[in-house]
């Protein structure tokens, strides 16, 4: 924690601001790329919601609050950031969001950044049909191994609802994948 109170000082400090954003780039940029394309599924988009999640921290460090971690801080920022894209999006387009979702997962089979086989293309499909928090519940408990405190901090909800959130996602999507994987 000390390492990162001293991290976050030269992050706000205006001779050491540029290399030490450099050096979270290029720490967390993978992370947060995964977390943002498993909510847009486009690379594309996600590579847009990575690069504004990115100007937000960079502009926003000075009002950093060192009440949780820096990177459940990012986190919830790049979640933020990548729902707000898909609520934008849907709008624009005059559909409901999980419509929207729903087109986005049908897409996937000819995107060619996705390489899943038949199993992960219904795991993502089943995932898009979940209501939006219990998607990404499942997708930080499940694919990015958070832990609950750590869901709870970026989400800004009890460990309790976490869980049953996690819980209701996986059973839905349990069910999903028993009706469509012949």
């Amino acid at each position: 924690m000390v390492d990162e109170i001293h991290f976050i000082e030269r992050l706000r400090n205006v001779q050491t601001k540029e290399k030490a954003f450099r050096e979270l780039v290029a720490t967390y940029k993978e992370r947060l790329y995964w977390h943002i394309r498993k909510i847009v599924i486009s690379h594309d988009d996600a590579d847009d919601v990575l690069q504004n999640t990115f100007i937000k921290i960079f502009r926003g460090i000075d009002n950093f609050k060192l009440e949780s971690q820096l990177f459940s801080w990012m986190y919830r920022i790049a979640t933020n950031e990548s729902i707000s894209f898909i609520n934008k999006r849907a709008k624009e387009k005059n559909v409901d969001i999980s419509d929207y979702q729903h087109s986005l997962t049908s897409n996937l089979d000819s995107d060619l950044h996705f390489d899943g086989n038949q199993i992960q293309l219904i795991l993502q499909k089943a995932i898009k049909k979940l209501p939006t928090k219990q998607q990404l519940v499942f997708n930080m408990k499940y694919f990015d191994e958070l832990k609950y405190k750590e869901i709870s901090e970026i989400l800004e909800t009890s460990e309790g609802a976490l869980k049953a959130s996690y819980f209701h996602a996986v059973k839905k999507i349990e069910d999903y994948i028993k009706n469509n994987a012949h």
